[in-house]
């Protein structure tokens, strides 16, 4: 990975002050520079922006640590610290003549070789760089960045044709393996790839929307998610990111896009879109927009009536009941019509875009999928449709078809166990992924699984690593589950060498199988309840205790059951996004899957913990009653899911690699860890645990409910009747976990809990 010691941000709005945390959650130092508007408080600009990002949520910063990274200045008084910094970022306001002066002064103070780019998302390279130097022209790229910088995962970098290739490449693999970014190279043009696609895409759905009379309820629910668009669908999502930018963006690509670009003719300023942004209406950040919550009615959500002006309570959107893409299409009435009117225009005009704006398809679905969201890029959109029939729809209603549509072939394809794509001269070309890449959708699409079921596989990774994944909905946990690690370990332990947890769904895992906890309390099958804790117990400890290395590797959700999986493992390689959390206590339950002694056992052992069995099992206490959930990998090394030791990947598509690696590295010489033993303060420390429990109750910070599930928890980690000269082993530790868990199970207030949790995804405070 490129070494960059320290990194400059010039420009602390936004977009520039997120840049600078994402940096600095890379572990490197960051000088944050802004102009001066307090003479009295000269870095108060670049120090406001620290202290916003420090109270953002969603977070900017993952963990404590990453915010001390960050250092302020200001441009009139720092600009010359430029030269203790390895690459500088300029994120200024959009104006050409302001980048131009920014540009002049930095090349008096920065060191020649030092990378500076620009986060512009209009201004061409070329238009940047006039009038610079041929040594800074060598050093310029664009680099840019989507917001929010730490969870949008695309980074569009543009080199000139003086650029330096291998300052490109060095600032290219630090933005990848630092900071986490999937780097796509666009070409030099209006608006890249993703902005250029994207505007046509809101654009198009739009003036649709008018066009056709549809409330924007109805639009959101076509050209959302049936489409594999964020459920924010269209107005809401230009609510999300301002409804006021599209106007700038409009203007933007108007002027610098040819006269005969597709986008010129359906660009519109919208009266009724214009008076919203003239009376603040700019969607969230503003005082509402297309929706907004109506305070005097209640928190009543509210939508604008697009051919009134009007706000009126949300209603109900149409039912979609296509099955797929090609039904939507053929639906008839309102739903074909507004689908095909958004569909047939933008992946017509990202088709026409290939060479461009970007090398290949592959570029424009990747920029598609990362910058906006999409399930689906443009080109594996068309495939979903089918090439030879959206290129007959085209035609039916007039509109050219582009070569490479016309061609009539799919897009992607699997030849010989290889991932491939179309290329513009006709030919299928290998799909090539960075080096240090593994994704397991490659591997399944050029072998089978060694074991698999309903819920659970098993692959061969290679170099004598498999990789068990959850296949379920949310990749829940159940019986089957644990069926298959049952299966894999022998099978593992006779022919392989390490074990990894890993899958490629949205999250890890939300843990335990909700749906069928509620069906076996429904017919009060506690038998079949109980059984199902123990067979999760026992395939944990299982795995736990296996002759090879094993090795979790979560990211996103993993919640529960799928916390206690990582719990249990040897080691750990997280992606950076990982939400670790044990959420029992919300749904009326504790952890039955051995979460109560394993986190014991990490607080005993973790640095700066006081002696005695006491501040160890009140830490274990105080993190699950309260449903502590982390909120990055490195934050969850502050709370306690992870340990020192355990690794994390900032970028995702690493993850598995990078596992793979931490397992092979455990190989030689590995022994099973040796069961741990307990001696926990019984009742007295209980009697403690309870008091603080009744503290938070008089301070309405805990229900009635909380309350006895915060018993149960308590008589768990304290030991049960055992006391404090008394040694219990595991087993005794997993007998309590399960006695007391069954006893919840059976308690309708936490049946009410879980079915609040099921309809609605938030906890119920009974």
């Amino acid at each position: 990975m490129a070494a960059f010691g320290k990194v400059c941000v010039i420009g602390a709005g936004t977009m520039g002050a997120g840049i600078a945390a994402q940096v600095a959650n890379a572990g490197v130092k960051v000088l944050l520079l802004d102009i001066v508007r307090d003479p009295a408080d000269r870095n108060g600009v670049a120090r406001g922006a620290v202290e916003r990002l420090s109270k953002a949520n969603p977070a900017a910063f993952m963990s404590k640590a990453a915010a001390k990274l960050v250092e302020v200045g200001n441009t009139e008084d720092d600009l010359a610290r430029v030269a203790e910094c390895d690459w500088v970022i300029e994120a200024i306001v959009e104006k050409i003549e302001l980048k131009h002066a920014l540009y002049e002064k930095l090349e008096a103070v920065r060191r020649s070789g030092t990378a500076v780019s620009s986060n512009t998302s209009t201004i061409p390279l070329e238009k940047l760089i006039e009038g610079r130097s041929a040594d800074f022209r060598r050093d310029f790229l664009i680099t840019h960045f989507f917001n929010p910088p730490r969870y949008m995962r695309l980074i569009e970098v543009v080199a000139g044709p003086e650029s330096d290739a291998a300052l490109v490449a060095a600032v290219s693999d630090f933005a990848d393996r630092a900071m986490g970014k999937s780097v796509v190279k666009a070409k030099d043009t209006p608006g890249f790839i993703a902005n250029r696609v994207g505007t046509f895409w809101l654009q198009s759905a739009i003036n649709a929307a008018f066009d056709l009379g549809l409330s924007v309820e109805d639009a959101d629910a076509i050209g959302g998610k049936p489409m594999g668009v964020p459920k924010t669908g269209i107005f809401g999502l230009v609510d999300l990111v301002g409804i006021d930018l599209m106007p700038y963006l409009k203007a933007s690509l108007s002027m610098t896009l040819p006269k005969d670009d597709p986008y010129q003719a359906i660009a519109k300023d919208h009266p009724l879109i214009m008076k919203m942004i003239h009376d603040g209406f700019t969607g969230r950040k503003g005082k509402g927009g297309f929706y907004r919550i109506n305070k005097e009615a209640g928190k009543q959500k509210e939508a604008i009536d697009l051919a009134t002006g009007e706000y009126r309570k949300a209603a109900r959107p149409v039912s979609i009941a296509a099955k797929d893409l090609p039904s939507l299409l053929a639906t008839k009435g309102k739903v074909g019509a507004y689908a095909w009117a958004i569909l047939g225009p933008t992946l017509a005009y990202a088709a026409g875009l290939v060479g461009e704006v970007a090398d290949d398809v592959l570029a424009i679905d990747t920029a598609m999928k990362l910058g906006y969201n999409w399930k689906f890029g443009p080109f594996e959109l068309i495939d979903r449709i089918g090439v030879v029939d959206f290129a007959k729809r085209l035609e039916e209603d007039g509109m050219a078809v582009p070569p490479i549509v016309a061609l009539g072939k799919p897009f992607y394809r699997v030849e010989g166990g290889q991932r491939q794509f179309l290329g513009l001269d006709g030919d299928y070309h290998a799909i090539v992924r960075p080096e240090g890449v593994l994704l397991l959708e490659d591997i399944k699409a050029a072998s089978k699984p060694l074991l698999k079921n309903g819920s659970a596989a098993l692959w061969d990774v290679g170099d004598g690593v498999v990789a068990l994944e959850f296949t379920g909905k949310m990749n829940a946990l159940d019986a089957s589950v644990m069926e298959l690690i049952g299966q894999a370990i022998p099978l593992v332990a006779a022919k392989y060498k390490a074990l990894i947890v890993y899958n490629e769904g949205s999250n890890f895992s939300a843990g335990a199988n909700l749906g069928l906890a509620i069906f076996a309390i429904n017919i009060a099958a506690w038998g079949e309840v109980e059984k199902l804790v123990a067979g999760g117990q026992q395939a944990y400890k299982a795995l736990k205790y296996a002759p090879f290395p094993v090795v979790s590797a979560p990211f996103g959700m993993a919640l529960g059951g799928g916390c206690e999986i990582v719990l249990n493992a040897d080691a750990v390689q997280a992606h950076a996004e990982s939400y670790i959390g044990l959420v029992e206590c919300g749904v009326g339950l504790i952890p039955g899957w051995g979460g109560c002694g394993e986190m014991i056992e990490r607080f005993l052992h973790a640095p700066g913990m006081p002696r005695g069995p006491m501040p160890a099992v009140a830490k274990a206490f105080e993190t699950i009653s309260t449903a502590t959930v982390s909120k990055s990998a490195a934050n969850a090394k502050e709370v306690g899911y992870l340990r020192p030791s355990d690794g994390i990947t900032m970028n995702r598509d690493r993850l598995l690699a990078d596992a793979k690696a931490k397992a092979l590295s455990l190989v030689e010489g590995y022994k099973p860890p040796e069961p741990p033993t307990f001696r926990l303060p019984g009742a007295g420390g209980r009697a403690a645990l309870d008091l603080a429990v009744q503290g938070f109750r008089a301070r309405g910070l805990a229900t009635p409910y909380d309350e006895v599930v915060a018993g149960r928890l308590a008589h768990v980690l304290t030991g049960g009747d055992a006391d404090l000269v008394d040694t219990l082993s595991e087993q005794d530790l997993l007998a309590l976990e399960r006695g007391q868990f069954v006893e919840l199970v059976r308690d309708p207030r936490t049946m009410a809990r879980i079915e609040t949790m099921l309809a609605t995804g938030k906890p119920l405070r009974n």
